[in-house]
C-alpha cells in the first residue's frame, strides 16, 4: 500500500476531474458528517485508468445523449425487465437477484442463463437510429461459487474460508468462481464481502471472513485477484475472469446489536481500524466496483454519505471504479424515494440498484440532470467510471471463449478445490480421544443435517434464503452422510443403520450432524439467548449414557452457545457451511485402518466462541469467551474441554425450540 496516491501522467487528468467535481458537488449542499479523510489509509486503483481508454471514453461521452448517460447509471433486476425494454430505456446494467432466474425460473438450466445474457447483450449493442451501442453489464450474487445456477459446485461460505487461514486457497476459489460465472455469460459478481462482523447475532455474519481485520485484509487482495485476474490486465472476460465488488462500504458488520441494515455507532478511528480494513487492499488489487452499505454510520445512511463515498473512498483511497447501490438502498436516504434520489447520486453512488420502480427513477434522474439538481459533471463522472469498468472487462470485445463451457460448473478440478476448502475449514474444538475414527470401525451416523443439503449449503443457494434447496438442485453434491459412508465402507468399516436401537446394534462410535437452518440477510438476525439450531441434545445424552463415544459435527454460519452439546460429546467439530462437497468432512474425521489420521485439522476460529448464551457476543469476546479467535485443536495437539456451565446468566436453562425455517 502506498502512502500517497499516484501522481503520474496516467491518472493526473482523472485527479483533476475529481477535484473539479468535488467543488461542483460542494455547491449542492449535500450533507456531510465530520470525517477526516487524511486519517484514512491511502490507496490507489491499479490498472483501471490508461490514456488510450480514457480517450475512447471521452469520445463516447461527447456523442452520448443525456438520456443514454442517465440509462448507464441505472441497474434493474431481470424479473422487472425484458431485453426489448432496452430499446426504450438504455440501461447500463441488469442483475439477477437471489430469487430471480430466466423467465422467472430459479432452476433454469445453464443454457437458459447464457441465452438470457446474450439476448440482453444483443439488444444493448444493436445498431439503430439514435442509439449508442454500449454493452449492458450483467451481475449476480455468486458468493460461494455460482450459487444461483443448478449443478454448480459450491464452496464453503466465507466464515469457513476465514477458518482456513489460506489466502492462496481463496485466490483459487475466486478464479474457479469466475470460470463458472463466465461460462453462463455473466460479467460481474457482488463479491467479495469485506465486512468485519463484530456481533454474530447479525444474520450476514457468515458472509464475513473473520472478526479479525488482518484476515479480512489478506483475503481482500487474494479474492479480488482470483475473480479479476492480475491487476492492470484488460479483456478479463476473454480470460475467464469477471468483475468483483467490494462490499458493503462501510461498517455493515458493526451495527448496534447486530441488526441488519442498522446503525453503527463506531468512532471514525474504529471505522478506519476495523470496518474499513479490507478496502485499501481491494482497491490496490484493482477491484472494479464497490457496493454502498444499506446500513448507517452515526445516524447517516451510507447511500447518502458523501464524506465517506466521495471524499474518502474516491478521494483519499483513490478508487477509480464505480460505486453501486444495494437493493433499492437509495430509498432509505431521508428525503428520497424508490423512484427519486438525487441525494444518493450526488453523494457518490454511481449506479442505482433499482430492482423495482426503475422506470420512475430513470425519469426523475433525467429531470434532475436537466434542472441542474444533479450537475452534468457528476453525471459524466459516474458514466466515465462505468464505461471504464466495461472497457477493462472487455465488454466491447466480441470474443468470449469461456461462454457455453458448462463443464466448468462442476468439473473434477472444481470439486477437488471445494473438497480441499472443506478439509481446511474444519475447526476441532474438543477431542477426548475419539478422533480420528478407525476406518474399520462400526459407525452410527445420526442428525438432521447429515443428509440435508439445505443446512449443509446455507443461504444464497439456488434461492435467496436457501430454504427450498433440494438434492435435485445440487445433482453433483455429496452430503456429509454419503461422504462418511463412502470413507467407512472403503476402509472396511460398517455403517450401522440409524433406524436401529443403538443399544442393540452397539456401534463403536457415533457421528451426530446438526446445525442452523438456512437463512440470508436480516432473516438470520438473532436476539439473545444465542442459539439458533436444531440441537440433538437428547440423542447425544442417550449415546453418552450407553457409553458410545460420540462426535458432534456442528453446521452453522457463526459460533453459537452449545455448552450442553459440548458436554455431551466426546469430540466437537465446527464445520460451518461447507457447500456441496460434504466428503471433505470424512477426509478429516475418518482415519486409516489403524486409526491414524489421513488429513489433520487445520482450521482456526475466525470468530471468538461464546461461553454464555446471554452475554452480547461482541468481537473480542471479553469475559464471555469460551474459545478465542485463532483457537483450533489438531491430531498433533489434542485437547479436552472441561465441563461447561449450561445455564443462562439468571440461572435458568434455555428451552431449545425447534428452529423454524426462514421467513
Amino acid at each position: 500500500m502506498r502512502d500517497l496516491p499516484r501522481t503520474d501522467g496516467s491518472c493526473l487528468r482523472p485527479m483533476l476531474r475529481f477535484a473539479a467535481l468535488t467543488l461542483a458537488l460542494a455547491a449542492t449542499g449535500a450533507a456531510a458528517q465530520t470525517v477526516h479523510p487524511q486519517r484514512w489509509p491511502a490507496a490507489h486503483s491499479t490498472g483501471l485508468v490508461d490514456p488510450q481508454t480514457e480517450e475512447r471514453i471521452t469520445a463516447l461521452l461527447g456523442v452520448m445523449s443525456v438520456e443514454e448517460k442517465v440509462g448507464q447509471v441505472i441497474q434493474t433486476d431481470i424479473g422487472s425487465i425484458d431485453p426489448e425494454y432496452l430499446r426504450r430505456y438504455p440501461l447500463g446494467s441488469i442483475l439477477a437477484g437471489g430469487d430471480s432466474g430466466p423467465d422467472g425460473d430459479e432452476r433454469a438450466s445453464p443454457a437458459q442463463w447464457l441465452e438470457l445474457a446474450r439476448e440482453f447483450r444483443r439488444v444493448s449493442t444493436e445498431s439503430r437510429p439514435g442509439h449508442m451501442p454500449i454493452p449492458v453489464l450483467f451481475a449476480i450474487d455468486a458468493v460461494h461459487g455460482h450459487n444461483n445456477v443448478v449443478g454448480a459446485v459450491l464452496f464453503p461460505h466465507n466464515v469457513g474460508l476465514g477458518a482456513a487461514r489460506d489466502p492462496d486457497l481463496v485466490r483459487r476459489i475466486g478464479a474457479a468462481t469466475a470460470l463458472q460465472v463466465a461460462a453462463t455469460g455473466i460479467d460481474w459478481t457482488f463479491a467479495p464481502t469485506l465486512t468485519v462482523p463484530h456481533d454474530v447475532r447479525w444474520g450476514r455474519s457468515y458472509e464475513g471472513y473473520s472478526e479479525d481485520p488482518a484476515v479480512v485484509r489478506a483475503y481482500a487482495t487474494a479474492i479480488v485477484e482470483g475473480l479479476q485476474g492480475p491487476s492492470g490486465s484488460g479483456g478479463m472476460l476473454q480470460a475467464g475472469r469477471i468483475a468483483a465488488t467490494a462490499k458493503h462500504f462501510v461498517a455493515d458488520g458493526g451495527t448496534r446489536d447486530g441488526v441488519d441494515q442498522g446503525d453503527s455507532p463506531a468512532s471514525e478511528a474504529k471505522l478506519i481500524r476495523l470496518h474499513a480494513a479490507g478496502y485499501p487492499a481491494a482497491i490496490d488489487a484493482g477491484v472494479l466496483t464497490v457496493m454502498a452499505s444499506f446500513s448507517s454510520w452515526q445516524g447517516q445512511k451510507m447511500h447518502g454519505n458523501r464524506a465517506l463515498l466521495t471524499d474518502v473512498l474516491k478521494g483519499r483511497m483513490g478508487f477509480e471504479g464505480f460505486v453501486v447501490g444495494d437493493w433499492n438502498g437509495h430509498e432509505q436516504v431521508p428525503g428520497c424515494a424508490k423512484r427519486h434520489c438525487p441525494l444518493a447520486f450526488n453523494a457518490g453512488v454511481d449506479m442505482f440498484m433499482a430492482p423495482s420502480g426503475w422506470r420512475g427513477l430513470y425519469a426523475s434522474t433525467l429531470a434532475s440532470v436537466r434542472s441542474g439538481e444533479i450537475p452534468l459533471a457528476r453525471l459524466d463522472d459516474a458514466v466515465r467510471r462505468i464505461l471504464r469498468v466495461k472497457f477493462r472487462l472487455g465488454l466491447f470485445e466480441a470474443a468470449r471463449p469461456f461462454e457455453g463451457r458448462f463443464e466448468l460448473l462442476d468439473s473434477p478440478a472444481q470439486r477437488a478445490l471445494a473438497r480441499e476448502a472443506v478439509q481446511k475449514s474444519l475447526v476441532l474444538l474438543k477431542n477426548d480421544g475419539v478422533l480420528p475414527i478407525r476406518a474399520t470401525a462400526r459407525v452410527l451416523i445420526l442428525g438432521p443435517a447429515a443428509h440435508d443439503l439445505r443446512i449443509q449449503t446455507g443461504g444464497w443457494t439456488i434461492s435467496w434464503q436457501g430454504a427450498d434447496t433440494t438434492a435435485a438442485d445440487l445433482p453433483q453434491a455429496t452430503s456429509i452422510e454419503d461422504g462418511l459412508k463412502e470413507a467407512i465402507i472403503a476402509g472396511g468399516g460398517v455403517v450401522v443403520d440409524g433406524t436401529d436401537d443403538p443399544a442393540a446394534t452397539r456401534p463403536e462410535v457415533a457421528i451426530v450432524v446438526f446445525g442452523e437452518p438456512p437463512y440470508a440477510e436480516g432473516f438470520g438476525d438473532l436476539k439473545l439467548p444465542l442459539y439458533n439450531a436444531r440441537l440433538p441434545l437428547t440423542e447425544l445424552q442417550q449415546l453418552r449414557r450407553l457409553g458410545i463415544p460420540t462426535v458432534a459435527v456442528f453446521l452453522s454460519g457463526r459460533p453459537l452457545w452449545v455448552n450442553p452439546e459440548l458436554n455431551a460429546s466426546d469430540a466437537f467439530v465446527a464445520a460451518w457451511l461447507p457447500g456441496s462437497e460434504g466428503a471433505g468432512i470424512a477426509d478429516v474425521l475418518v482415519g486409516d485402518a489403524d486409526g491414524r489420521p489421513r488429513i489433520d485439522f487445520r482450521g482456526r476460529l475466525p470468530f471468538h466462541w461464546p461461553r454464555s448464551a446471554a452475554a452480547p457476543p461482541f468481537a473480542g469476546g471479553g469475559g464471555a469467551t469460551l474459545f478465542p479467535v485463532g483457537y483450533g485443536l489438531s491430531y498433533a495437539h489434542g485437547g479436552v474441554v472441561p465441563h461447561l456451565d449450561e445455564t443462562l446468566a439468571d440461572g435458568g436453562t434455555p428451552r431449545r425450540p425447534q428452529a423454524a425455517a426462514p421467513r
